[in-house]
């Protein structure tokens, strides 16, 4: 037992010694955790799908199929093929197996619309955003837009100018009129920025507009149409920046009197 003890004081004496001289940098990395059979799997096929090898519509092979081929289980490929639905890339139709599914631009705007509604982006952090977007989008919609383009634009104004008096009403034409400004830039992926944005900021517009900021609104609109109309890109990004500004001015002023809500 006294030499049991001896031993035992000596191992402590010789870590503590050892642990004193350890070097302060680490001698071997920590072991990086491998992905999941079925992760692995599924980046494969939305690689695959991603580069074209299979087009939209497209039939999959079956879960058997796919299991033969990555030589694993069917469960594994089931677990691949159920994230892969999640993301909206593969669709499972009945009756006729698994497809390559359409990546719906609405979907996407969805999905971001619903996660700024749902995290913690302030006003001011989507408004940053949305100044960069929409003034550059000005500028092209002024040196692109169609005849038609520019039709659908000055109706979207005269219904605003109509309807001012209906908040609900007002506020849908409001953004509705900076719709058609991104579709004039003749880039659909525009659109979809703005869709995903603008949508937050609706409860913004009707607070706006209800608080007898409209007429303000509509001459300021009308000086974005008028330089879009014009073809004059600088003008056209000038006179967006400045109603940007001015709906920031106008609900930071709103936000410190207590009346709204800071959150976008």
């Amino acid at each position: 037992m006294i030499y049991s003890a001896r031993m035992a004081d000596g191992m402590n004496e010789i870590d503590e010694r050892e642990s004193s001289d350890a070097p302060a940098v680490a001698l071997f990395e920590q072991v990086a955790r491998e992905p999941r059979l079925s992760d692995k799997v599924a980046d494969t096929m939305l690689e695959t799908i991603l580069s074209r090898k299979l087009e939209v519509g497209e039939r999959l092979p079956s879960e058997r199929e796919l299991g033969e081929q990555f030589g694993v289980s069917r469960t594994v490929v089931r677990e691949a093929v159920r994230a892969l639905v999640a993301k909206g890339v593969i669709e499972v139709r009945s009756g006729s197996g698994l497809r390559v599914a359409a990546v719906d631009a609405a979907a996407v705007t969805e999905s971001m619309s619903l996660f700024l509604r749902g995290g913690s982006f302030g006003f001011e952090q989507v408004h940053e955003v949305r100044a960069l977007v929409e003034v550059h989008i000005a500028g092209l919609a002024a040196e692109r837009a169609t005849d038609a383009d520019l039709v659908a634009l000055r109706s979207a104004h005269e219904r605003m100018e109509r309807e001012v008096g209906d908040v609900e009403a007002a506020a849908r034409d409001d953004l509705e009129f900076h719709r058609f400004v991104a579709r004039a830039t003749q880039n659909d992926l525009y659109l979809l920025l703005l869709d995903s944005i603008g949508s937050t900021l609706i409860d913004i517009r009707r607070e706006n507009l209800g608080s007898g900021a409209a007429p303000i609104t509509l001459g300021q609109h009308a000086h974005i149409l008028d330089r879009i109309v014009a073809r004059d890109g600088a003008g056209a990004r000038q006179a967006m920046a400045a109603h940007l500004e001015g709906v920031a001015v106008w609900w930071r002023d709103h936000i410190a009197r207590g009346v709204g809500s800071a959150s976008a």
